[in-house]
C-alpha cells in the first residue's frame, strides 16, 4: 500500500512558468522566428547545465541563462544589445501558466505541502515567484545552489525529502521536463510529467509517472 503523499514538489522553468513568454514579449523586435529562437535558447541551457554538472564546474543558472542567450543571438545574427538585455530582463519575470494558481490552491486546501524545486539561482527563483504572485502559497523555494550541481543529480533532489522530513516516495515531483521527471522517479519520487508540448513519453514515463497535458488535474496524481 503506497504511502500519502505530502508535498507537491515542482520544477519551475516550463512546469509553472512559461520560458518562452521572455521571447514572446520581444517577438516585434525579434522577428517571425523569435519561436524557434526561444526554442534554441531554451535547448542550448540546458545543455549547459548538464555540461556543468557532469565536468563538476558548477556555474549557476543566471550565467548560463545569460550565456546561452548570448551564443543564440550569435547563431541568428541578433546584434542588439538593448534588445538582448530587455530579453534577459523578461527572463527574471516570466509569466506563470493560467491554471497554476488554482493548482495550487487546490493542493493547499488538500494539506499538501507545497514547494519548488529548481535550477534556478535564489535570486531568479525569488523574483519569478513575486512576479507569479505564488509566494504565499509555498512552503519554500528550494534551489540547486544548496548543493552546487544541476538536476538530475540525486543531491537536488534530496533537498525536498531533507525539506519535508520524508521518505521520497511520500513527494509528488511535478516537472514538464521529461529528463527532469525520470531524475525524480529514479530517485524514488512519485512523479507526474506534464506533456505540455503532447509530445512521446520519453525514458519510459508511460510507466513511471501520471502524465497531463496541464496542472489542472493535478489532483489525479495524488
Amino acid at each position: 500500500m503506497p504511502r500519502p503523499i505530502r508535498a507537491a514538489i515542482f520544477d519551475a522553468y516550463g512546469t509553472l512558468l512559461d520560458v518562452h513568454s521572455a521571447m514572446a514579449a520581444h517577438a516585434a523586435r525579434i522577428g517571425p522566428a523569435w519561436a524557434n529562437v526561444s526554442a534554441e535558447w531554451r535547448t542550448r541551457q540546458l545543455e549547459y547545465t548538464w555540461i556543468a554538472a557532469l565536468t563538476g564546474r558548477h556555474r549557476d543558472f543566471a550565467a548560463i541563462t545569460d550565456e546561452s542567450l548570448r551564443i543564440v543571438a550569435l547563431r541568428h545574427g541578433i546584434d542588439d544589445a538593448g534588445l538582448l538585455a530587455d530579453i534577459a530582463a523578461s527572463y527574471r519575470r516570466l509569466a506563470a501558466y493560467p491554471e497554476v494558481l488554482g493548482c495550487l490552491v487546490d493542493l493547499r486546501a488538500r494539506g499538501l505541502g507545497r514547494a519548488i524545486l529548481s535550477n534556478g539561482t535564489p535570486d531568479m527563483l525569488a523574483s519569478a515567484v513575486d512576479e507569479a504572485g505564488i509566494g504565499p502559497l509555498l512552503d519554500d523555494v528550494l534551489s540547486v545552489e544548496a548543493v552546487g550541481v544541476y538536476k538530475p543529480d540525486p543531491r537536488v533532489y534530496a533537498l525536498a525529502t531533507a525539506r519535508f522530513g520524508c521518505a521520497p516516495d511520500e513527494l509528488l515531483f511535478v516537472s514538464s521536463n521529461g529528463w527532469d521527471a525520470h531524475g525524480a522517479a529514479a530517485f524514488g519520487c512519485r512523479v507526474a510529467w506534464v506533456n505540455r508540448a503532447g509530445g512521446p513519453a520519453e525514458y519510459g514515463l508511460e510507466h513511471s509517472a501520471t502524465i497531463l497535458p496541464d496542472l489542472t488535474d493535478l489532483a489525479r496524481a495524488l
